[in-house]
């Protein structure tokens, strides 16, 4: 599943029942926050507790953009899930430190390191299965 708007682009890489690893790329910022959130909201409507955001390819967040992280992380921790950031580059990481977000966003260097934060019964197979990725690219 991969659905985009002009700016951004959000693809599920894998998920299991309790999690999902999302890619997130381009642009998150005010043009694109309903997309962004109604996106990752669906995710956790349907029953992912954790989401793991692979944000490698994201080239421009700003405050506006923070705030959908932390208004997702915020909506995750209701249900006792967490919402954990991978591969975030320098100034993503330089925008969670200067705002304090550090400790709310944990951000870790690949997605198989950030779900090692989750109990292992949460976590969906990582790499994802060749026969997932043929699928995704038919869609």
């Amino acid at each position: 599943m991969s659905t985009q708007t002009h700016r951004l682009t959000i693809s599920e890489i894998t998920d299991c029942e309790h999690c999902a690893v999302l890619r997130v790329s381009g642009e998150l910022d005010q043009s694109c926050e309903d997309y962004f959130l109604g996106t990752l909201a669906a995710s956790v409507d349907a029953g992912h507790q954790h989401l793991v955001l692979d944000v490698t390819a994201l080239v421009f967040c700003d405050s506006r953009g923070l705030n959908c992280l932390l208004a997702i992380r915020w909506l995750l921790k209701r249900r006792d899930g967490m919402l954990i950031l991978a591969g975030a580059g320098r100034r993503l990481k330089e925008l969670l430190v200067q705002t304090g977000s550090t400790d709310l966003l944990p951000v870790r260097r690949t997605v198989g390191m950030a779900l090692l934060d989750l109990p292992a019964a949460h976590r969906p197979t990582w790499p994802p299965t060749p026969d997932r990725d043929e699928n995704a690219s038919k869609e």
